[in-house]
């Protein structure tokens, strides 16, 4: 990778989409084995901690690191690569803006109340925003790897 910009792409991309998978196929189904309250309690401390600092790095440097390729870089095949990659980042933080994060709000305000009805209203619509969000992100890291 001749590209500072592009290496940064590849590196960001490809943590975060480890982040997603990982997510996807060790902590959540391991906290789907959990009884209501103890997923509940689970996924509000993991929505408090999660948007710290080097998360936010990653988050948006899955969209900056890209576009800095897509919009500076000659190479025959990195910037078309890159544009898609930015692409799939773009519409994965919108299903996380507009759908992940009022979940999480909404998980997050009926502490006190009943679990079983706030992860009734939770859990499979999370998980199914989540793995749209998860593939995004993989397809964004092999194209931009494969741009590299």
């Amino acid at each position: 990778m001749d590209s500072p910009f592009l290496t940064l792409a590849v590196i960001t991309t490809g943590l975060y989409a480890g982040f997603m998978l990982t997510f996807l196929v060790a902590i959540m189904p391991g906290l789907a084995a959990l009884p209501d309250e103890g997923f509940t309690a689970a996924m509000r401390r993991f929505n408090e901690k999660v948007p710290g600092p080097v998360f936010l790095v990653l988050f948006l440097g899955v969209i900056a690191f890209p576009a800095v390729v897509t919009f500076t870089e000659n190479g025959e095949h990195e910037w078309p690569l890159a544009a898609v990659a930015l692409a799939c980042a773009v519409v994965s933080h919108l299903v996380t803006i507009v759908g992940n994060i009022p979940l999480n709000k909404a998980l997050a305000e009926s502490e006190g109340g009943d679990d079983s009805a706030a992860r009734a209203a939770f859990e499979s619509h999370w998980n199914a925003l989540h793995r749209f969000r998860t593939a995004l992100s993989l397809v964004a890291f092999i194209l931009l790897a494969a741009a590299g």
